[in-house]
């Protein structure tokens, strides 16, 4: 994805790496507006209010299922690059770091104090430019407390990243990992969905 497309500034040109913006001041100001308008609205409200809140993400440019679900804890770092398919969870104090899309998939959940980060920098660029690449949790996958999925990182369908697990390559389809670094432990019992054949 090119990172001209996610807003993301040439850091030779806008001097990032010596306190100069990393993106535009439209970005910006958008992203400014949606941390008011979170604070206020909705970063306080109790659990039930999940229409409320799923309302205020897509008044923002989220694009959010009629049933998916934030809790008001949770944290969207740019709600036009959230997507969140049917019966999605974002659980309390989850952070979306959404510099690049971040796709969360029909059924998938997670769960309390998890981060999503899709931001990185070029470790070898003495400008340190900052780069996104998309982040996208399959269908019934299921990211447990306090673990990180880093940029780029796809967890295919079923696949779970267990409690405080760290992935910074992909999860197969129905396979459980944990650890820093997530490292395989089994294969998980492959289901449908209720509702589903």
């Amino acid at each position: 994805m090119e990172q001209h497309a996610l807003g993301i500034l040439d850091a030779r040109k806008s001097g990032s790496r010596t306190g100069g913006p990393s993106f535009s001041l439209q970005h910006r100001m958008l992203r400014a507006w949606w941390a008011v308008a979170w604070m206020l609205l909705a970063g306080w409200t109790p659990a039930p209010l999940h229409r409320w809140r799923a309302m205020l993400l897509r008044m923002f440019g989220a694009q959010l299922a009629a049933n998916a679900r934030v809790h008001g804890s949770a944290r969207i770092w740019y709600p036009p690059n959230l997507v969140m398919e049917e019966n999605a969870l974002i659980g309390p104090r989850v952070i979306c770091y959404a510099m690049a899309p971040i796709r969360i998939c029909r059924n998938a959940v997670i769960s309390q104090g998890a981060h999503l980060c899709t931001g990185t920098h070029v470790v070898d660029d003495p400008y340190f430019q900052l780069e996104a690449h998309p982040i996208t949790i399959g269908a019934n996958a299921w990211v447990a407390a306090e673990a990180f999925v880093g940029p780029g990182v796809i967890l295919e369908e079923g696949s779970v990243l267990g409690a405080r697990g760290v992935a910074f390559s992909n999860i197969p389809a129905w396979t459980i990992f944990a650890g820093n670094p997530a490292r395989f432990l089994r294969k998980r019992v492959l289901f449908t969905s209720p509702g589903r054949s």
